[in-house]
C-alpha cells in the first residue's frame, strides 16, 4: 500500500531535525499554537461521591485501549488524577513515551479523568481531530519526545518542552484527507489483526486445556479416580495426594529500592519486574537496573518461577516465567514474587494451569491487586509421585511446542502488521507520502469525520 503513494510535488525545509523537509503548502508551529494542551483541571471541590472513568497509562497502547477504563468515584482517584478527557481529544503519555501510550477519545460518551503523566490534547476551530490523533501517535514525534525525556526509572518530557514541540500542519483540506485514508487503512488493519487474535485465542484455549487435563487427571486415561476432597478440583487420579504449595519450596518477595538506586544498564544489577513478562516468557525492553545491596535468596537462580504478586491491573496478577540460565544473577522487584523449588518443572506446568488461576482469582477483589505469601503457600495442587511428575513435564512440553510455535507465528503477523500501520503513520503524517487521491477514491464510510 506504501508502495502505491506517491510523493508531494514540491517541498520545503521545516527547519526541524525531525520532520525534514516537508510539503511546501504545509505549515510548521509549536503544539501549543495549534492545539489546545491541558485546559481543563478538575477541582478538589468537585463532589466526592461523582463517579468517573478514569484512565491509566498502562491501559493506552499505540493509539488502542488495552483495557478499558476503570470506574471510579473522584475521591479514590489517585490524588493528581483530575485531567479531564473529552470526545475528540487525544491523549498522550509525557512519562515514559517509548511506551506509545497515545489514545484518541473518539467514542467517549462521558467525561474521563487521567493520570497528570498524559497530556491532553484539545483541537482548536479548524482542526481535524484525528489528525491530531495520528500526528502524536507516529514514531517519528514519540521518538522526539522520547529523545527530549529526562530521568531513568521514569524518563518524562517537561510540559514546556512538549507544547512547544514543532510539528507540520497540513491544511484542513488534507488534514481531512490523511484522517479518512488513515482512518480507513486502520480499520483494515485492525479487523485483520482480530482476526489473528481469535486463532491466538483458540490456540491458547488448546494450550491450556493440554496442561489442564495433565496436572489434574495424569496422562493413562484409564487411571482410576478419587475425591480430592477439595470442591473446585474435583476427583484426581486415586494414587496422588493434595498438597499445599509451602511444603513444596519457598516464595520469596522481591528486592524494595529507591529512585536514587537506578543506573545505568553497565552499572547496576538488571531488576525483572510484571513489564518483564509476557506470555509465559521473560522480555526484555523496559528494564531498571540499580546499585545496592542484594541479598543473596533475592539473586535469581536458574529454574525459580518469577510470578507477578503485586500490581495496579489486576489482569497482571499470577503472571509468571521460569528464570533460565541468561537471567541467573539478576534480581526482582517488591512487586514480584519467586517460588524456589526442586520441584519447579511439573509446578510450573501448575502455575500456567487453570488451577493456579482459578486460586489467584479468589482471592482478588475490586481494591486489593496482591497474591501475598501466606495465599501463595496455601495453595492446594494435586501431587503426583516425581517419576510421573516428570513425565508429565515432559508431556506438557512436547505437547505445547506446536501450539506455541502456533502462536509465535500468529504474533509475529501481528507484529509486522503494526510496523506496517506505523510505519505508514510516521509517512503520510509527516508528508513524505502523498495520500489525498487515494482518499477521493475510498469507499464512502458510515462514520463521518468530525471538525471540530
Amino acid at each position: 500500500m506504501i508502495a502505491n503513494l506517491p510523493p508531494y510535488s514540491a517541498y520545503k525545509p521545516s527547519g526541524v531535525e525531525w520532520l525534514d523537509d516537508v510539503p511546501a503548502q504545509w505549515e510548521v508551529r509549536p503544539l501549543k499554537h495549534w492545539v489546545g494542551i491541558n485546559e481543563t483541571v478538575l477541582s478538589e471541590a468537585t463532589d466526592s461521591d461523582f463517579g468517573f472513568d478514569y484512565l491509566e497509562i498502562g491501559a493506552v497502547s499505540a493509539g488502542v485501549l488495552t483495557d478499558e477504563p476503570r470506574r471510579i468515584r473522584f475521591g479514590d482517584a489517585p490524588s493528581r488524577a483530575r485531567r479531564v478527557v473529552s470526545r475528540g481529544d487525544t491523549i498522550v503519555s509525557t512519562v515514559r513515551s517509548y511506551l506509545k501510550a497515545v489514545w484518541f477519545a473518539n467514542e467517549t460518551d462521558s467525561v474521563l479523568i487521567c493520570s497528570t503523566g498524559f497530556a491532553v490534547l484539545t483541537p482548536r476551530q479548524g482542526t481535524i481531530p484525528q489528525y491530531v490523533g495520528y500526528l502524536v501517535q507516529s514514531c517519528s514525534f514519540i521518538d522526539q519526545m522520547t529523545a527530549e525525556s529526562v530521568g531513568i526509572a521514569y524518563p518524562a518530557i517537561s510540559e514546556g518542552r512538549f507544547s512547544s514541540s514543532r510539528v507540520c500542519i497540513p491544511p484542513l483540506a488534507e488534514q481531512r484527507a490523511i484522517a479518512r485514508y488513515l482512518d480507513h487503512v486502520d480499520r483494515r488493519i485492525q479487523r485483520y489483526i482480530e482476526a489473528k487474535e481469535k486463532l491466538i485465542a483458540l490456540l491458547q484455549e488448546a494450550r491450556q486445556a493440554t496442561i489442564q487435563r495433565a496436572v489434574t487427571r495424569g496422562l493413562d486415561p484409564g487411571v482410576p479416580l478419587k475425591p480430592s476432597g477439595v470442591d473446585w478440583l474435583g476427583d484426581v487420579p486415586a494414587h496422588w495426594e493434595v498438597r499445599r504449595l509451602r511444603t513444596l519450596g519457598e516464595a520469596i518477595i522481591g528486592l524494595t529500592y529507591s529512585p536514587q538506586d537506578v543506573v545505568d544498564e553497565e552499572e547496576g544489577t538488571l531488576v525483572l519486574r510484571a513489564s518483564n513478562i509476557s506470555e509465559g516468557r521473560i522480555v526484555y525492553g523496559d528494564n531498571v537496573y540499580v546499585r545496592c545491596s542484594v541479598p543473596d535468596r533475592l539473586v535469581a537462580q536458574v529454574g525459580d518461577i518469577l510470578i507477578c504478586s503485586r500490581s495496579g491491573s489486576r489482569a497482571l496478577i499470577g503472571k509468571n516465567a521460569r528464570i533460565d540460565s541468561a537471567l541467573s544473577g539478576a534480581t526482582f522487584g517488591a512487586f514480584m514474587t519467586i517460588f524456589r523449588s526442586k520441584h519447579n518443572d511439573y509446578l510450573h506446568c501448575i502455575f500456567n494451569s487453570k488451577l493456579f488461576e482459578y486460586q489467584s482469582g479468589a482471592f482478588l477483589t475490586s481494591t486489593i491487586n496482591q497474591l501475598t505469601l501466606g495465599i501463595l503457600n496455601n495453595f492446594k495442587i494435586p501431587w503426583p509421585p516425581l517419576a510421573e511428575q516428570k513425565e508429565i513435564a515432559a508431556h506438557v512440553d512436547k505437547t505445547t511446542a506446536g501450539i506455541d510455535a502456533a502462536i509465535d507465528n500468529a504474533r509475529r503477523q501481528v507484529g509486522f502488521m503494526i510496523e506496517y500501520r506505523a510505519s505508514l503513520i510516521a509517512h503520510v503524517v509527516t508528508g513524505k507520502l502523498d495520500v489525498r487521491a487515494a482518499a477521493e477514491h475510498l469507499p464512502q464510510e458510515a462514520r463521518e469525520l468530525a471538525v471540530s
